[in-house]
């Protein structure tokens, strides 16, 4: 039955002139899958070089409109149009501009993480692999706005000893972590090595052996010479991180005690049977007004000149 339906999208993928783009927090199948696969940056950088009719972005809404917003002529599609995002959700439009009003003479770097207007409401968006360089590119005195993790924007803080204004947003996915299941799993594996992405609480990176966005943690086990780790972040990227060392062994942070995942539940929304549907019926289009897509180009454009 799989092998039917991942036969049926590579037929209608050729006939329509069409893409898969992937994010690393997909289902292995979907990763499999796609004609591409990244992290957010490394996404948007691809996105840009598109010349497909038809891109399907398995990945969350925030994503489908980033690539839209870098090819408006082109028909992007979502197989699920309810996969949001926490951190997105947590910094609503009307109330970013309100308290950007007390920050007038700041300039507003925003993490990709947020919805199409809170990026109108930008100077320069960032991802978790690019924020630290963009950041340290500015004048030490630049009085900035970082939105919307604050977890993030505290690691930035502390790594350049700067002190943005930070929005008080998080991921669910990575704030959720706690320290006391991470203590207990290098107390239960003291040969494993830490890795953690930096949405995490600043107690967790404070142990972690190495920080860094889901490209850098996946780069980092391919070339370290430790043959385990203790991964805090979502478990999708799991997959490449064996396929690219099976030799080495990767334990995934829980959510508790009953788990042994930390599963994003808008990226495993995506489904090879919704991909497939959405290319026979070419439904799940998103739509941005041209204003939008107008005003939050710039900031994109800037944060892809910048890296």
């Amino acid at each position: 039955m799989k092998k039917n339906i991942i036969n049926n999208i590579n037929r209608l993928k050729t006939e329509k002139n069409a893409v898969i783009l992937a994010h690393y927090y997909q289902i292995p199948e979907i990763q499999e899958l796609a004609d591409f696969v990244g992290d957010s940056l490394a996404l948007a950088q691809a996105a840009v070089k598109i010349e497909a009719d038809i891109i399907v972005f398995a990945g969350v809404h925030f994503m489908a409109e980033t690539a839209k917003i870098l090819n408006p002529n082109k028909k992007v599609l979502i197989p699920d149009m309810n996969a949001g995002c926490s951190l997105a959700d947590s910094c609503p439009a009307d109330e970013f501009e309100l308290f950007l009003k007390d920050y007038k003479d700041h300039i507003v770097l925003t993490y990709v993480n947020a919805s199409a207007r809170v990026k109108t409401l930008s100077d320069i968006i960032v991802t978790s692999s690019n924020a630290l360089k963009i950041v340290e590119q500015l004048p030490e005195n630049e009085k900035i706005v970082f939105a919307p993790d604050r977890n993030l924007g505290s690691y930035i803080n502390a790594k350049t000893g700067r002190n943005m204004v930070l929005w008080n947003g998080s991921c669910h996915v990575h704030d959720q972590l706690s320290i006391e299941n991470v203590i207990n799993l290098k107390l239960k594996n003291p040969d494993f090595k830490l890795i953690a992405h930096p949405e995490c609480k600043s107690p967790v990176l404070e142990l972690a052996d190495f920080i860094g966005s889901t490209q850098a943690l996946l780069n980092y086990t391919k070339t370290d010479a430790s043959q385990k780790y203790i991964v805090a972040t979502e478990g999708g990227i799991i997959h490449q991180m064996q396929k690219a060392s099976p030799q080495k062994e990767f334990i995934v942070v829980p959510v508790d005690e009953n788990c042994n995942c930390n599963d994003c539940i808008y990226m495993k929304m995506n489904t090879l049977e919704k991909i497939e549907q959405v290319l026979e019926t070419e439904s799940n289009e998103i739509f941005l007004d041209d204003q939008i897509i107008s005003a939050a180009i710039k900031p994109l454009k800037r944060m892809l000149e910048m890296s």
